[in-house]
């Protein structure tokens, strides 16, 4: 059609669909639901648009710019070159989703690879691939322990990221589960056993304890919890990095293992896109979410990787599936195993044993400092820990932030009880030099503080 003289390209794209006005073409839009333009500033070019986006990006500071002692769940860790220089290759991308069957062999492979990994790092049965995050997994988590055991009560620790417990919230709200929590023992930071015990009762379908928990602390008596369930699952929440050194979930007899998996691999980016772990013993296989990838043969007899257990509702009765999850972090899991095949069993070990050490290092050096208390918590504790102040910890964040030090997070908001605190995480990015700067701008900054340190 050519073009009509004298119309807008509005009035020519109306005039090409049949329509004479915009009000028509949205009559049936419930006129009450109906908005009055949009508020956009006008028109640029392609050009004028990248400087205005380079302009916005450039407020930015990564952490590549800063000294970052920040965790709490998000970690910065150091990634081989080789995890990029591989998941570039355009072979590690596909315009179909990661649950479609037409999925490549090399992929699914890969994606193979990293269910074996993970079932070995946690010592579990069964694994998928995977979910959106940690706190994704933990609402599945509980989702799942529930179709299991026919029970409507979920158990969970005070001591959980804040972010957890909302996702938790939103994914059981519906489905007639409730949310019971047991607090920490105000010495350890452990889960108070005796509260645990209390809580239980005939209606529990799960129970999830974190190893080591939001506060850095390992559960020293993780066994005995598990001792206390009968006919209740224990769902355990891991960092990944920690099972370098520590028993693995599966060896005292979790059920369901989640974890967050953006250590291995994956940036920090901003808050995403990350992996969630998600791991069950073999007879709860079939209600786990997501999908598993399996190993079988073609009709030639050759080796070959096909997509399987994927109980979602695009493939099944609604009521029968499992998940709801339409996609995944499939490019993300392929990062963590390229990471993890990398570093070994040994390279493993000792990134774990670094991690533990700097945590250990840094809290010491923090507790010499007047005004001080590191670690809050009188237990062992990961790469992460709490530290009290006499004087308001915000502040304190604040003044550090001027120096392009980011002290930590800070707890009073969700956790009061810990008075004027904030989480402290070190990772093997961290120099010497590091720690010293931390230490000194923290001591500087006490000692300028009414009431503060000397």
């Amino acid at each position: 059609m050519g073009i009509i003289p004298n119309l807008t390209q509005k009035e020519q794209m109306l005039k090409e669909i049949g329509y004479s006005s915009i009000d028509e073409l949205f009559a049936d839009v419930p006129e009450k639901i109906r908005i009055n333009g949009l508020n956009l500033p006008a028109a640029v070019s392609e050009f004028e648009l990248r400087n205005e986006f380079n302009d916005i990006i450039s407020t930015n500071q990564p952490v590549t710019e800063l000294t970052s002692f920040l965790g709490a769940g998000a970690y910065h860790h150091t990634i081989p070159a080789l995890v990029p220089a591989i998941l570039n290759r355009s072979e590690f991308y596909s315009c179909y989703t990661p649950y479609q069957p037409e999925l490549s062999q090399g992929i699914l492979q890969a994606l193979f690879e990293y269910q074996s990994l993970v079932a070995e790092l946690t010592a579990m049965d069964a694994t998928n691939t995977s979910m959106y995050d940690a706190p994704t997994a933990l609402g599945e988590a509980a989702l799942m322990a529930a179709r299991i055991t026919r029970k409507n009560e979920f158990i969970i620790p005070k001591s959980i990221h804040w972010d957890k417990f909302s996702v938790l919230k939103s994914y059981i709200h519906w489905v007639g589960l409730t949310i019971r929590e047991i607090p920490y023992a105000q010495e350890t930071g452990e889960v108070d056993l005796e509260a645990l015990k209390s809580a239980l009762n005939e209606n529990t379908a799960g129970v999830y304890i974190e190893n080591p928990n939001l506060f850095g602390v390992f559960e020293s008596r993780i066994t005995e919890v598990k001792q206390l369930l009968e006919k209740t699952l224990l769902v355990v929440g891991v960092n990944p990095i920690s099972l370098g050194i520590i028993k693995p979930p599966g060896e005292y007899g979790a059920d369901i293992v989640i974890g967050e998996f953006q250590p291995f691999g994956n940036p920090l980016n901003f808050g995403g896109p990350y992996n969630g772990l998600f791991a069950c013993r073999k007879e709860y296989i079939r209600k786990m979410p997501g999908r598993i990838i399996g190993l079988t043969q073609d009709t030639a007899g050759r080796q070959a990787f096909c997509m399987t257990l994927q109980t979602r509702e695009q493939y099944i009765r609604r009521d029968k599936a499992t998940s709801n999850i339409c996609t995944n972090e499939a490019l993300c899991a392929v990062a963590s195993a390229l990471h993890l095949a990398a570093l070994g069993k040994n390279g493993l070990i000792e990134l774990a044993k670094q991690n533990l050490l700097r945590g250990v290092h840094l809290a010491t050096r923090m507790a010499e400092l007047n005004g001080v208390q590191a670690p809050l918590f009188k237990s062992k504790h990961f790469n992460e820990f709490v530290v009290q102040l006499e004087v308001d910890s915000e502040t304190i964040l604040a003044e550090l932030a001027k120096q392009n030090i980011l002290g930590g997070v800070p707890l009073k908001k969700y956790f009061p009880e810990v008075g004027e605190a904030f989480l402290v995480s070190t990772t093997e990015v961290h120099t010497a030099e590091d720690y010293t700067n931390y230490i000194n701008a923290l001591k500087q900054i006490l000692a300028d503080q009414p009431g503060g340190g000397q």
